[in-house]
Parts: C-alpha cells; structure tokens; sequence
C-alpha cells in the first residue's frame, strides 16, 4: 500500500513559531474531515503528547542519528490509510550534529529529503521586512535536492508591514503560505521546558481548537495540502525490536511520562504487555510483571510525595530482588538513594542504587548518547550498543556503584554520566531511542 503525501515544517530556529502551527494545522486539517498522521523529527518526547492532542493520532518520533534507515521506514508504515502526513522539525531545518550516527547527523532537512516531504518554512518577521525573503532564499538553495515549498510569516504586525514581506517573497519566488498576526498567547513552543504536558494540561482541548481556528484563518490550507508529495519510505527489513520483558510494568504518572512512543508500540507489537503503576499514588510495580520500568520525568517537582510513598518504595525494592528493574534519567534519579531539589531539601528515594542527585544548582546536560555496556545487562536487549538522548539539570552528588556503560557524546567522547548498576537494579541518564547496529 502506497504511504500518503506530507510536508515537515520547519523553522529556521527554535522559538520561532514552529510549534504552534503544527498543533494548528493538524487541528484544522482533522476539522475538514482529513486524517493526518503526525510525526517529530529529533529526539522530544513532549512534543508528540500535543500532536495526539491536535490530531486524535499518535505521533512518533524519528530520528536519522538514532535509527538506521530501515528501522525509519518501518516506523513511517503507521501513516498508511492516512490522508496526509506531517512532521514538525526540531531547532533549525539544517540543524544536527557534526558526526553522523546510524544515517545520518539528526536534521530535519535530512529526514524531509530521506522521506521526499517538501518543506513549510516558518519564518519570525518580526524586526525585517523584504530581508526575511533573503533568508528564506538562502534556506531553498542551501541544500540540493531539498524542495521548499512556500513559507508561512509569523507576527507579522500590520498590513503594511505584510505587503512588505511578500514583496520579498515575491523576488525570491517563494509562495507565502500564511500570515500569521501576533498571538502571543497560542504561542507554545518552549512550554517552559515541558513542565505542563499534554497529558496534564487542563485546557488542551480549548488550546487545540483556539490553535486550529487561528490556523485555517490565516494559512491558505488548500494550498498546504497541494504542496505535499508522497512519502518515500525507505527501504530494508529492520531487526525486530525487543521487549525488556514479557510482563513489562511501567511508572506513568506526572513524575514518570518521558518514554518515546514508538518504544511502547514496538514492545507491544512484539507481543509484550504493558502493566501501567503510579508510583504517585503510591503503587508497587505489579507483582506479575517480570521487568519493572521507570520513565524519565519530574521526579524533583514530587520528590516529598516520592519519598513518602513506601509502599512504592518497599515493593520496587522487594521487585528488584528477583526482577530487573530499570530507569531512566527521573526514573533512575528515584531509584537512588536521595534526591536534593532546588531548595536544598534532601528527600529519600527507594535506594536501589546508591545515586544521589541535586538540583540544588541547576546545569544542563543535553545531547545524543551512544552506551557500550559493560557486561549483558537483563532488560536492555540482545546488543552492547544502545543510542539515545539526555536532557536534564540535575548533579551527580555521589555514584558509588559499578557503571553501567561506557557513554560516549556524539562526536565520540566520553561523557560522565556512565549510569550505574547494582544486582538487577540499573539505570541511566539518557533515554533510550534504539539498539545500536
């Protein structure tokens, strides 16, 4: 079965206005009756929780640094039956890192040529007028082969200010796709780092529908839809993905939600079952699950509440006596022995491993992570080469237990977070996206 035409919109920065009209036209385009599949290039889980929200269909990431590039074509299969495809960016269109990983350097510019997706550029007008067309030119013609197919201006602050802008575009024989006035209150592209997900946003569907209606009145959709072209999904037989368990139970709650999609899905196509627990509420893992998994999140906005959840607490430990149990970043921050947050105020995790974190003073870790582990550890596959992503702010306090992995950047160097063992309890920094080939 043929896959559906798409488009990725693209940006020539973050905070540029990327975000909200994805979330816009997926909401439109599904009010007109289409079925549209969306998909995020690069590695956020947060971003694909809004694009359900919009669309009522699940995102998935994809990631040319991560996944070789059967493993992408595989995953781009869930769009068939699907009127149209679109992928949202990360950052800039061109960027990525400076070393390629398994096909490629992480770019969106990339993933929209692998896949024959023509570009939506939306550009921030703000502060120019006919210079934006300069940009937006140099955009088209920088990379070969990559087809830009109009551009959509953002806080565009008046009519004259817009007549200026298309008479740019106009010269650089650019389509203006849309016009969008400031709306500073639909603007969402840093969601203050994810704190409020989509899951937990009181509003989203008011949100959603806002976005939508402030989308078709501004962005000529007929036209959007014409500029798409059909997915080229790329070929060769990806090695099915494997489950950490049979019985897999798994944190989700509002301290434990940072797991990427397609991971779940493959672990459930690949006949697993998936036991949901709330570490929040104060729940065990379920005591039928033969692996126990806790997600990435924000273990330091409910640490009080983790550390006073001792049944959670005595049964992840009576859990890891037998079973493996893993986390990552957030999760394996609970599984340590403390978490200080951002007051200074020590709270007492499950003590698993010996880790202690901080908050306390804030740094940011950031980028994609390749892990060699040291010896086969139960739950994480058949391979020795994991790749993945870290996005934190926390400190290492005290590590006193056997690392897990040799963890290198993705120019190859060595990172500190190793992440750690200790008899079936391990954990890592960085989230996994895939098994290494």
């Amino acid at each position: 079965m043929s896959l559906p035409p798409g488009l990725l919109i693209a940006a020539p920065a973050s905070g540029t206005g990327k975000t909200t009209l994805m979330l816009g036209l997926l909401r439109a385009l599904t009010d007109r009756g289409l079925r549209v599949q969306p998909f995020k290039s690069g590695p956020d889980y947060i971003d694909p929780g809004f694009h359900q929200a919009a669309s009522g269909q699940r995102s998935f990431n994809l990631d040319s640094w991560a996944m070789p590039e059967a493993v992408l074509g595989q995953m781009v299969q869930v769009a068939q039956g699907a009127d149209l495809v679109l992928a949202e960016g990360s950052m800039g269109l061109f960027d990525g890192v400076a070393r390629p990983g398994e096909c490629g350097t992480g770019s969106s510019a990339e993933m929209a040529q692998m896949m024959g997706w023509p570009v939506v550029l939306i550009l921030d007008a703000s502060g120019q007028a006919q210079s934006a067309a300069a940009v937006a030119q140099g955009f088209a013609r920088f990379q070969p082969g990559l087809d830009v197919a109009g551009v959509v201006l953002n806080r565009v602050a008046s009519p004259r200010h817009e007549a200026l802008l298309r008479a740019g575009m106009d010269k650089a024989g650019l389509p203006v796709l849309g016009v969008l006035p400031r709306r500073p209150d639909l603007e969402m592209p840093e969601r203050h780092l994810g704190l409020v997900q989509a899951s937990e946003h009181a509003s989203i569907e008011a949100m959603m529908a806002e976005a939508g209606r402030f989308i078709a009145a501004h962005v000529d959709l007929d036209a959007v839809i014409a500029a798409a072209r059909p997915t080229r999904a790329p070929k060769g037989t990806a090695r099915a993905l494997t489950p950490p368990g049979q019985r897999i139970a798994l944190a989700k709650d509002a301290a434990f939600s940072f797991l990427y999609p397609h991971l779940v899905a493959g672990w459930r196509a690949a006949g697993a079952e998936i036991l949901p627990f709330s570490p929040l509420a104060d729940q065990p893992p379920p005591p039928s699950a033969d692996i126990c998994w806790l997600p990435g999140g924000y273990p330091e906005l409910h640490a009080g509440t983790l550390a006073a959840a001792a049944r959670f607490q005595a049964g992840l430990r009576d859990f890891a006596t037998t079973r493996p149990v893993h986390g990552e970043c957030g999760g394996y921050m609970a599984m340590g022995r403390a978490l200080i947050d951002k007051a200074g105020t020590r709270h007492e995790m499950a003590g698993l491993l010996g880790l202690v974190t901080s908050y306390e003073t804030r740094k940011m870790h950031l980028g994609y992570r390749h892990a060699k582990l040291h010896h086969p550890v139960i739950g994480l596959g058949h391979t020795a080469g994991l790749r993945g992503h870290e996005f934190h702010y926390s400190t290492i306090l005290e590590q006193p237990d056997a690392p897990l992995a040799t963890v290198l950047d993705a120019n190859g160097a060595v990172v500190a977070e190793t992440g750690s063992r200790r008899g079936l309890a391990h954990g890592t920094f960085f989230h996994l996206i895939s098994e290494a080939t």
